[in-house]
């Protein structure tokens, strides 16, 4: 019960309801002073007009004399204490009580010679003594240029006071009820959605695989009905990458496990090819070093699953390198396989030098030329004689390596996937781990890994090393 107030009184519902009345007082406020103000106008033209009668009440007297009986019960109804009239442009007193003393202040009322100030009418309203004021305004029967009057303000304090408190009762009570109501209809359109979405939210978060947790939208067309259904779309597509990352961690778990077990009965298999490549026998000689090769490529193959299952790469252990032999190898040991008898190009300098580390080099080459090699296996027949180039340059600091094919290109659908993990591969079977892998080492060297281009007429990437710096020690 007293969460349940707090969360009226401090939450949204509380501040929508004591900013409902604070403006709809503040409204009232403002619609009160001038009110006011004219009340205490039209008193004063009222009694402007009972002198009027009463001043044609006594010119209408015999020789306009009136006993002084008389003369007291009409300036007592009339509510003033003397009244003048001007004709003719001369001024002349009607009606006057004998005890009246000195006038404090004289109030114009004519149009265009008076101004409706509410600070008159404030100082009035909050006015105690008594004092006697002159009103001047036309007749309102005309019976004359102007007519004046001198009256108590005491009466007319009191009668403002009393309309006061009545429209500050009215307003309290108006501003009551349409505080309730606006805050009823706020409540209802917009902060009940919007605990809606808020409790929503942190039920997601704390199970946001749970299907169930998702919104459901409303129909709504306004900007909370489209909240909700980004909501809903946001929370959908993230659900179905939790569980994507939750079925690819489980399955990199067990590839890691497949291929460290693997990984053992190769390197057995790897012995056992040793010692037959020392058997005389001439096929043995002619098969055993393939056979040792494509062992080696399987085990590094599935120590690159390996190395990517963990946190990080090691750091590459740079050195100044002939990049012509590198490629040399990494070629030499495409040249045992018959793939699609592809021409494999080393068009490298003998004397180009990169700054590297020897075997994360390799891999990545040996990813990029793997790759091109499964692109041809996938291209239909008629291409041309299949060629894979590695050239390369310096430039300034940075060595500049190309790997460059004449297959039929990279699929539209892959251009903006290629480098991340399991997301594509070149041909059934494959892992879609070569690209991620080279990446992550060109990055870790400082360097960066791109498609310079692809097309019809084949595929071009490129790969940037910049020199280690003086200052950075190697590792």
């Amino acid at each position: 019960m007293i969460k349940s107030l707090q969360s009226i009184l401090f939450g949204l519902s509380g501040k929508v309801l004591t900013l409902t009345i604070i403006f709809v007082m503040i409204g009232e406020v403002l619609i009160f002073l001038p009110s006011i103000a004219n009340f205490r106008v039209q008193w004063m033209k009222a009694r402007i007009a009972q002198a009027e009668i009463a001043a044609l009440a006594a010119e209408a007297a015999p020789d306009q004399i009136l006993r002084d009986d008389l003369r007291m019960e009409i300036l007592k109804g009339a509510g003033v204490l003397a009244v003048s009239l001007n004709k003719g442009g001369k001024r002349q007193l009607v009606l006057r009580e004998p005890s009246l003393s000195m006038v404090v202040e004289t109030y114009d009322l004519r149009p265009g010679m008076y101004y409706l100030t509410m600070m008159d009418a404030i100082a009035t309203l909050l006015r105690t003594e008594e004092r006697i004021i002159s009103v001047v305004d036309f007749p309102p029967n005309m019976s004359g240029e102007v007519i004046q009057i001198a009256m108590q303000e005491q009466p007319l304090a009191q009668a403002m006071r009393r309309y006061g408190l009545n429209i500050l009762a009215l307003s309290i009570a108006l501003s009551l009820i349409v505080a309730a109501l606006i805050f009823a209809a706020l409540n209802r359109f917009l902060v009940q959605p919007m605990k809606r979405l808020s409790a929503n939210m942190t039920s997601f978060g704390d199970r946001p695989e749970d299907p169930s947790r998702i919104i459901v939208a409303s129909n709504r067309r306004d900007e909370l009905g489209a909240a909700e259904h980004e909501l809903h779309d946001m929370q959908t597509q993230l659900q179905s990458l939790l569980q994507q990352k939750n079925r690819l961690a489980a399955l990199g778990l067990a590839v890691s496990k497949v291929s460290h077990d693997l990984r053992n009965m190769l390197t057995s298999a790897q012995l056992i090819s040793d010692r037959m490549a020392e058997v005389k026998d001439p096929s043995v000689q002619r098969f055993a070093p393939k056979l040792i090769t494509s062992l080696d490529r399987a085990i590094s193959f599935l120590n690159q699953t390996l190395t990517y299952g963990k946190a990080q790469e090691p750091q590459p252990q740079r050195q100044k390198l002939l990049l012509h032999s590198i490629t040399a190898d990494v070629l030499e040991a495409f040249s045992y396989e018959q793939v699609s008898k592809v021409h494999l190009q080393n068009a490298v300098d003998h004397h180009i030098l990169i700054d590297a580390d020897r075997e994360q080099l390799g891999r990545i080459l040996t990813n990029l030329v793997r790759n091109a090699l499964q692109a041809f296996q996938n291209a239909a027949s008629g291409q041309g004689d299949p060629l894979v180039t590695i050239s390369a340059s310096r430039h300034q600091n940075t060595t500049q390596v190309t790997v460059t094919d004449n297959g039929p290109g990279i699929p539209p659908a892959m251009r903006n996937k290629m480098f991340e993990a399991f997301q594509t591969a070149a041909k059934q079977g494959g892992t879609g781990l070569g690209l991620a892998i080279s990446t992550e080492l060109a990055r870790a060297h400082g360097g960066t890994l791109k498609v310079a281009a692809t097309g019809p007429t084949g595929t071009s990437f490129t790969l940037e090393i910049p020199d280690q710096s003086p200052a950075t020690p190697k590792t």
